[in-house]
């Protein structure tokens, strides 16, 4: 059975740094979060998600935007939304990348405006994050990976 994924991930800037998290030795990185389970709100997901991979407790602000995101490996289509919020945490400095509780996912911090070189995922957060950063609370931002049809 087909299904869309539902996936909560937020945005912590530092100076002119964002963190990131990866699957250790992927090519590619993705904002802090992870799936909506069936009954629980985004923003109660978001806070799950990163306690369940730092331990720490993050405080989630406003929705910045939306990116649908398609892709396919070895025959098998994704489809997920990603849903953007900021979020904040006074213990995530940028002088300091977390120590992830799950040994399969590393964090780092990385430039906002070399988001390209670290692969980002999904591709469109590369253009939009400094945007969504710079007109915090103006615009909700959407965008998608899927062709026009």
């Amino acid at each position: 059975m087909k299904m869309i994924e539902f996936i909560v991930r937020g945005i912590l800037a530092d100076d002119d740094d964002i963190l990131l998290v990866r699957q250790k030795g992927a090519d590619y990185a993705f904002l802090p979060g992870g799936h909506i389970e069936f009954g629980e709100s985004a923003r109660f997901a978001l806070v799950r998600e990163i306690e369940e991979e730092l331990g720490l407790s993050v405080e989630v602000g406003q929705l910045l935007g939306v990116i649908e995101h398609q892709w396919s490996t070895d025959h098998h289509l994704s489809h997920e939304l990603n849903l953007i919020f900021s979020i904040s945490c006074e213990e995530l400095k940028s002088s300091h990348s977390p120590e992830s509780r799950e040994g399969n996912l590393e964090f780092l911090w990385h430039p906002l405006n070399d988001l390209k070189s670290v692969n980002l995922k999904p591709p469109p957060l590369c253009d939009l994050l400094p945007h969504w950063l710079k007109e915090r609370g103006r615009a909700i931002g959407w965008d998608s990976t899927i062709d026009k049809r």
